[in-house]
């Protein structure tokens, strides 16, 4: 019998075409490969709650894919890293993650208006405590607004007037076919640090047996991994791990790997936002050493546990 690989990601039109990328390559490899792809509504995608922290973070949008899995309805399930939690349960594994895209975040407005330069009280939709928090430090006078919802939705609010400014990642207005459209700021990364992760994926399967028992089909998702990528969430991850994040802890964190050398830079707030820490750091590494990422990213959080770093996160 001929083998159908199942791949599953969230309905939603961006989750659709990264799995479509991941088909695509896979495709490349195994041109005589039958692939599928099993859109699983998540609870995330069912909560229209403004605060994914209210009711469970981000860890709502890979619940259902993952007992797609375990049920044997999907192979392999392609995530947006970021919503990952920075250590899988044993049962999973990441078998690749593929060469990601432009982890900036990008604030959005009908004029091009840079954040620094936006007047006061000018709404500014998001519901990221990260992103709030890293606005208000650049432009204090802005009035936060919470938004959720697609990237079509969040950018009808701002064409509506209902928001003077938006905060998405640049990765998925690219991915939509959007980014040229737009009158956009880079945000800096060093002062608006991304989420970990932000602009990767994960393709994920079961951590026992080979994707769909054949060794041809384990070897084309294997080889769609990136090892710089690899490294650079391995360090992010790693670091989240290190401080115990949640995936609703404000905090940002971002690697760059570059002639075998690790630079981490990570800032993390206070629940409220009343109180920030930042710290950076730097190390040698091998381009392929996934594992030395991660001992960068354990060291940056272990640095900031010792100035205080737990005490902050656990302020209420």
């Amino acid at each position: 019998m001929k083998a159908t690989l199942r791949i599953g990601a969230r309905p939603s039109k961006l989750a659709i075409i990264q799995a479509e990328m991941v088909r695509d390559a896979i495709a490349a490899a195994l041109p005589e490969l039958e692939i599928e792809i099993v859109p699983i509504k998540t609870s995330g995608d069912n909560i229209l709650s403004p605060s994914l922290a209210d009711v469970g973070g981000k860890g709502l949008f890979i619940k259902e894919l993952e007992q797609a899995l375990i049920e044997n309805r999907v192979d392999i399930a392609v995530h947006s890293m970021k919503d990952l939690p920075a250590i899988l349960e044993s049962r999973f594994r990441i078998v690749a993650t593929p060469e990601r895209d432009n982890p900036h975040d990008a604030l959005i407005t009908s004029a091009g208006t840079r954040l620094k330069d936006l007047p006061k009280g000018a709404k500014l939709g998001t519901s990221s405590a990260r992103r709030k928090f890293e606005a208000l430090r650049i432009n204090p006078h802005v009035q936060l607004v919470p938004l959720r919802g697609n990237v079509d939705t969040r950018l009808a609010k701002l064409q509506s007037g209902a928001m003077d400014a938006i905060i998405v990642a640049i990765a998925g207005l690219k991915r939509l076919g959007k980014l040229n459209d737009l009158r956009y700021e880079q945000l800096d990364e060093h002062d608006f640090v991304p989420a970990a992760a932000q602009a990767a994926l994960a393709v994920e399967t079961l951590a026992d047996g080979k994707i769909c028992g054949a060794d041809d089909i384990e070897r084309a998702v294997v080889s769609l991994n990136h090892p710089q990528t690899e490294c650079e969430t391995a360090a992010e991850r790693a670091f989240l791990a290190s401080i115990h994040a949640s995936c609703v802890t404000p905090v940002g964190v971002n690697a760059t790997l570059t002639a075998d050398r690790l630079a981490l830079r990570a800032i993390l707030f206070s629940l409220d936002g009343t109180r920030e820490m930042a710290d950076e750091i730097s190390a040698p590494i091998a381009s392929q050493d996934a594992g030395a990422a991660a001992r960068v990213g354990e060291s940056l959080g272990a640095r900031m546990i010792a100035r205080g770093a737990r005490d902050l996160l656990d302020e209420s």
